[in-house]
């Protein structure tokens, strides 16, 4: 089963190009995106258990990730969320764990870390799978 995985990204090169990758090496099944914290935020919470994942971006169209993230603390148990960012600082990392983040990822020299990231995930059984 592929890993259900939802993208918040603005930039839509980036997202396309994401998406791609991680199909083809990381077997996800993307379910959507958002280009704003309130898209995200409302299509999180109306598909609870429907997702796996969710790649979440900093800066946003409109809003941020950091609320998008903490929008997702009290997410369903197995569900992950994972920033990837240009802006992965030490003080970012820090405060993106703290708001229930996963893992963080720096878009400039980490996306090969987040593909075997998301191959782990999807090796590893998932509730009701």
């Amino acid at each position: 089963m592929d890993l259900r995985t939802y993208i918040v990204e603005d930039n839509a090169t980036i997202r396309e190009n994401l998406i791609g990758t991680l199909e083809e090496l990381a077997s996800i099944e993307p379910l959507g995106w958002a280009e704003t914290e309130n898209e995200a935020k409302s299509w999180l919470a109306q598909n609870g258990g429907g997702w796996d994942l969710a790649i979440v971006d900093l800066f946003l169209k409109q809003g941020s990730g950091l609320g998008v993230l903490e929008a997702c603390r009290d997410r369903t148990p197995g569900r992950r969320v994972v920033v990837l960012s240009n802006y992965a600082t030490t003080d970012m990392r820090k405060r993106c764990l703290q708001l229930g983040a996963d893992a963080v990822f720096d878009k400039s020299n980490e996306i090969d870390a987040l593909v075997e990231y998301c191959v782990q995930l999807h090796e590893t059984p998932r509730p009701g799978a």
